[in-house]
């Protein structure tokens, strides 16, 4: 049979819009497929990143605390499971070699533990329901016989009361909101007069170590001990080095001091210090960080050796939010060193009268009559001591907004410690 022209036509036309369809419907079936493969990845993966932060809010809400280990060295996991919402707050302790945890909780931790350990438990639980900030005492003045210390001790009382009351208003804090042992890592301890030193660098820290060196009987003179006898001898215990029940015994019981200076001559102390000095370790490690990213143009001995850094460019890192080198403790934020607001000092000393308030706090604990707080200069003896006047020549140096931002940094110690606004 001979198919006319027009018959081909339509032939050829229904054969083309079939194909044409089939084409049209595989290419939809295709797309489905991919699209089922993709989103059914997609919804695996949300199913896992889900999963991820269940996980996550479950652990937030049911950590695990290691307590210190006990007296007999015994290295058992001890779990403490919270039946509530728990705040995990964790820190290292380099003194007992295993993780140190405080939790925050709205009750009790239910404590699951073998008969043996039931006074590591008790002193766990004192320490987790610990009232922060914790409460300050009164003085023992029964062993101040001079009335001469009555100046002393009003400016004291109004020290005391004013941080009091500033914390009470500004702190808003009824827990710690830091790693535990790293809030008591700058506080000495002496145990022979119940003394709890915190080291604010600058402050009068070398000659307050060589008393408590004296009082606990390491030392008969502080004029006889070095600087480096001082600063790397190991002589001294730290807070952070004992276990959870030594730390909760010395926080309640022991007379708690700190030492502050007013952060603008601090913070110029501690430049001319560490790099207006041949310093192994300033010079290398701050020093060619700071002229690398602050200095334009080095040249390569001052990119080699770190000297010479000038104070505008110390001031920059300071002020740097991406500093090329972390903080160092000689020019921290007392706020941060001592965390005057949860540990609530009994006596506030100043640097401006250092010589006064440190031999009155002798008298207050009990030191021998013959001992006085040490007025020589630790190291660079010769140079003028940092002052308002030598402070002023540095400021000199930088811009009006450059001291205003100096100012900010350190707002909180100078409002704590009820110091002066400097001059701008």
């Amino acid at each position: 049979m001979v198919m006319n022209p027009k018959q081909v036509f339509l032939s050829v036309l229904i054969f083309g819009v079939a194909g044409l369809l089939l084409f049209m419907y595989l290419q939809v079936w295709i797309e489905e497929q991919h699209t089922g493969r993709v989103e059914k990845k997609r919804e695996q993966k949300a199913t896992s990143v889900t999963r991820e932060k269940i996980q996550e809010h479950i652990t937030d809400q049911n950590p695990k605390f290691h307590i210190p280990e006990d007296p007999k060295g015994k290295k058992e996991n001890l779990l403490l499971n919270s039946e509530r919402p728990t705040r995990v707050l964790r820190k290292t302790s380099h003194s007992q070699g295993e993780d140190q945890t405080l939790g925050k909780t709205t009750e009790p931790p239910t404590i699951k533990l073998s008969e043996k350990h039931e006074g590591t438990r008790t002193i766990f639980k004192k320490f987790i329901e610990m009232k922060w900030p914790l409460d300050i005492r009164p003085l023992n003045k029964s062993l101040v016989k001079d009335n001469r210390w009555k100046e002393t001790d009003v400016a004291q009382e109004t020290r005391r009361s004013f941080l009091q009351e500033f914390c009470k208003k500004y702190g808003g804090v009824s827990r710690p909101q830091s790693h535990l042992f790293h809030m008591v890592s700058r506080i000495y301890v002496e145990d022979k007069h119940k003394i709890l030193y915190c080291e604010v660098p600058k402050a009068g820290c070398s000659n307050w170590k060589r008393i408590l060196m004296v009082l606990s009987g390491l030392a008969s003179s502080a004029y006889n001990i070095s600087h480096d006898a001082v600063h790397y001898g190991k002589h001294l215990k730290k807070l952070d080095s004992f276990d959870l029940k030594g730390i909760y015994t010395r926080l309640n019981t022991y007379t708690k001091a700190v030492f502050v200076r007013d952060p603008m001559e601090r913070l110029v102390s501690a430049f001319r210090d560490k790099f207006e000095h041949p310093n192994s370790y300033y010079h290398p490690v701050f020093g060619k960080a700071i002229i690398k990213k602050y200095r334009p143009n080095a040249c390569e001995e001052a990119l080699n050796n770190g000297s010479g850094v000038k104070f505008k460019e110390f001031v920059h890192y300071l002020l740097d939010s991406h500093r090329p080198v972390g903080m160092d403790i000689h020019w921290e934020k007392v706020s941060k060193l001592c965390y005057p607001c949860l540990i609530n000092y009994d006596f506030v000393g100043k640097f401006e009268t250092l010589e006064e308030d440190a031999n009155y706090f002798l008298q207050l604990v009990g030191a021998p009559k013959e001992l006085k707080f040490p007025n020589f200069k630790d190291r660079h003896s010769s140079d003028e001591r940092t002052n308002t006047q030598v402070v002023r020549q540095y400021l000199k140096d930088l811009t009006r907004t450059e001291r205003q931002l100096i100012y900010d940094f350190y707002y909180l110690d100078y409002l704590m410690f009820n110091y002066t606004t400097p001059f701008l």
